[in-house]
């Protein structure tokens, strides 16, 4: 298949897992902020467009805008998200002709251009790569605010069980990571964003790292044995959250009126699965929890060389973490099927060269790495992207959610956040000093 079919390929792909997760909801439900910390449904729409028009129509072919004030209203850095019901925004009709208008000029430019030419966007299609994975992204965000409606039961968040788990190793295992040099980040992948490169030497002294992220049922031992309620167990940033936020367990987790714990599932009420990996756990939870244990949280070089490097090949050589039968990755979003993780171990050939599993697509892991660029970093190709996000009020999370589209994640994605935030697909697992 040449280049422009699988751009064309992927481009229609991302539309129609768009158009599958907001056609079943009412009009009210797209339009309705249900959230200070997420934006109508609707503005995700039409912004989703409007990043295309820019940089496919406007940046790429020179066209003209559509109308003026989409730069000002579904410009993500001008409004935030607090902010956006009160815009003068798009209905759901008109935000669906619009990008459906946006989408057939791309395909005209594209089928009469394709992706030869010296610009530096067009390098590999890398312009069309960056515009599929932004919907994608875009897509795991509203399904994050799917989950925060309470009162709506989205169709396709059926009550079909994860996949359970094949593989016998518990959470409670780690395996030893040698020490030595590896390459971490990428010069080779064509759609990999500027905060990826460039690839650089890391020598790493030997470390330890569960085999699977923690899960419900071990993170439950943590909340069981007074967890929130000891400041021992917490940085003293931690506690302060937790005392000013009241957490007393995951978002979503609460007790039936035997005491049991449940939790809500995009507007389902359903026991706690005990082997799927905890989920929306915020950074502090996830260092508490990792200190109760008597270990940490791993740096972002660990989690990167434990997900993907191998050391059975001379200096080593990169992998993708995933098996034979593609298990593991990124992408298990499916409009047929449930909305949620697979049991840990679930997937056992998608295990890393050291015997890590569901480290790519099964939920966000928090490491202990602030957000910064590499040595030797470049803003490309802009500067919105990462470079304003710099700095210790962001931690890095790696590996991709379930909710992650196969496109959109790697071994050496990096997703950040701010250490509080919970409303979104993350768990996490330890690590230790060897």
């Amino acid at each position: 298949m040449d280049l422009t079919q699988h751009i064309i390929d992927e481009l229609e792909g991302a539309r129609a897992r768009t158009f599958a997760l907001l056609d079943p909801m009412p009009d009210e439900v797209l339009v309705a902020q249900h959230s200070e910390l997420m934006s109508p449904l609707v503005w995700d729409l039409a912004h989703i467009g409007h990043y295309e028009e820019l940089w496919l129509l406007r940046t790429l072919a020179g066209a003209s805008p559509t109308d003026v004030r989409f730069d000002d209203v579904y410009d993500a850095f001008r409004h935030p998200r607090a902010e956006r019901p009160t815009l003068d925004i798009l209905g759901p009709r008109e935000a669906r002709d619009y990008v459906t208008g946006v989408r057939k000029q791309v395909l005209d430019v594209l089928t009469e251009r394709g992706v030869d030419g010296t610009d530096p966007l067009l390098l590999d299609g890398f312009v069309y790569g960056m515009v599929i994975r932004h919907e994608h992204q875009h897509n795991e965000t509203m399904l994050a605010t799917t989950q925060l409606m309470r009162d709506f039961a989205h169709p396709h968040a059926g009550d079909e069980p994860a996949t359970a788990r094949v593989d016998p190793l518990r959470e409670a295992d780690q395996v030893l990571v040698e020490a030595g040099p590896f390459v971490m980040g990428t010069d080779s992948d064509p759609w990999a964003y500027d905060n990826e490169r460039p690839a650089h030497v890391v020598d790493l002294p030997a470390f330890r790292i569960d085999t699977t992220a923690v899960t419900n049922e071990a993170y439950l031992a943590f909340v069981d044995a007074g967890g929130y309620e000891h400041p021992e167990w917490w940085s003293a940033d931690g506690w302060a959250w937790r005392q000013r936020a009241e957490l007393t367990a995951p978002l979503f987790w609460s007790r039936d009126k035997g005491r049991r714990w449940q939790r809500l599932r995009f507007g389902r009420r359903e026991e706690l699965p005990p082997c799927e990996p905890v989920q929306h756990v915020c950074w502090y939870e996830a260092d508490a929890y990792a200190r109760w244990r008597g270990r940490r949280l791993p740096t972002e070089a660990e989690w990167e060389k434990a997900a993907s490097w191998d050391p059975n090949h001379g200096d080593g050589v990169k992998v993708d973490g995933l098996g034979p039968d593609g298990a593991g990755v990124g992408g298990l979003f499916n409009v047929e099927e449930r909305f949620g993780p697979d049991e840990v171990g679930a997937h056992p050939h998608g295990a890393s060269p050291w015997g890590c599993v569901d480290m790519i697509g099964g939920v966000w892991e928090w490491t202990s790495t602030s957000f910064d660029g590499y040595p030797g970093f470049a803003s490309f190709p802009y500067r919105e992207y990462s470079e304003v996000f710099f700095g210790d009020d962001y931690k890095v999370l790696r590996g991709g959610s379930w909710a992650t589209h196969r496109s959109a994640v790697s071994s050496t994605f990096r997703n950040w956040d701010y250490p509080i935030r919970r409303q979104i697909f993350a768990g996490f697992r330890c690590a230790s000093d060897a």
